[in-house]
């Protein structure tokens, strides 16, 4: 009764369904003075008068920096993997079990790729790289299932190959051991499952060389007849992943060194060159041609 008492010294709207119930009820017609409204009609007064009485009693609107920082917390923690209905569910990808193909991944993208928080993303030269770009498309989609986006640019000669899933983020970090952000400063290296596996060891090498590395060709004279050798050469800032190469090649049998920059790892000696393209290989036709010659 007290809510009918309520719409009657109009406290609060009525109900459509209500009124058409109790014109029902009470058989007469419906009423023909009556205006309808949106179901959220007083959302935006509420908001307001809300707003002003918050604002006189503590003179501003809340604390900008204090909801910015448990946002940015939430977002760490929970927002970045919650699936939600106005943003869409994320989508899944496959999870492939561990693998030689999955640890040639892995070294593919801490050679020339990266982690953000809902990308990754590896980036090849895409002149030299061209015929590489597709085994590296081809063994993603492969793996996860999952539509690779390629970006050209021409300007820097440089092809992107992208793909925007948080669920292979995720399945990256919490899976397969890798970091989201800066390898470099992260000082990032490989990760323990593939150490503790030396078949898994040898195809995550290869994915590092064929980014990371290069085969260039060493020239001198000697009494005026000039000698060509082909060596071997891993480029990387990541102090943990030139010790994870270096100790790789030694495992296999090979003399590398690692220059007094210490920034790369060489192989020189021709043995161990040939030792490497049969033990190790290569994905990278490029490397395969100019070895080759």
């Amino acid at each position: 009764m007290r809510t009918i008492r309520d719409w009657r010294r109009e406290k609060f709207t009525v109900d459509l369904s209500a009124v058409r119930r109790m014109c029902k009820k009470a058989r007469i017609p419906f009423p023909r003075y009556t205006s309808l409204r949106d179901r959220y009609w007083y959302t935006a007064n509420g908001a307001s008068a809300g707003g002003i009485a918050v604002f006189k009693k503590y003179g501003q609107i809340g604390d900008p920096k204090y909801r910015k920082k448990k946002w940015q917390e939430w977002w760490e923690k929970t927002g970045r993997y919650k699936q939600h209905p106005i943003i869409g569910i994320s989508k899944p990808i496959h999870k492939p079990p561990f693998s030689l193909e999955l640890a040639e991944f892995v070294g593919i993208l801490l050679g020339d790729g990266g982690i953000t928080r809902n990308q990754i993303v590896v980036s090849l030269n895409s002149i030299e790289d061209a015929d590489y770009a597709k085994f590296v498309t081809a063994l993603i989609k492969k793996l996860f299932n999952v539509p690779v986006g390629i970006y050209l640019d021409k300007h820097d000669a440089v092809i992107d190959l992208i793909v925007s899933r948080v669920e292979l983020v995720r399945f990256c970090v919490e899976k397969l051991g890798l970091k989201i952000g800066n390898k470099v400063k992260q000082q990032v290296g490989i990760p323990d499952w593939i150490k503790k596996n030396k078949q898994y060891l040898i195809a995550c090498t290869r994915g590092l060389m064929d980014t990371d590395g290069s085969v260039f060709l060493h020239r001198y004279a000697v009494n005026g007849k000039w000698y060509v050798y082909p060596k071997l050469s891993f480029s990387n800032r990541s102090v943990p992943l030139l010790k994870g190469v270096f100790d790789t090649l030694v495992l296999l049998g090979m003399k590398p060194r690692i220059t007094k920059d210490r920034k790369d790892v060489r192989i020189e000696s021709q043995r161990d060159i040939k030792l490497y393209f049969d033990l190790i290989g290569t994905s990278n036709v490029k490397d395969l041609k100019k070895y080759s010659r």
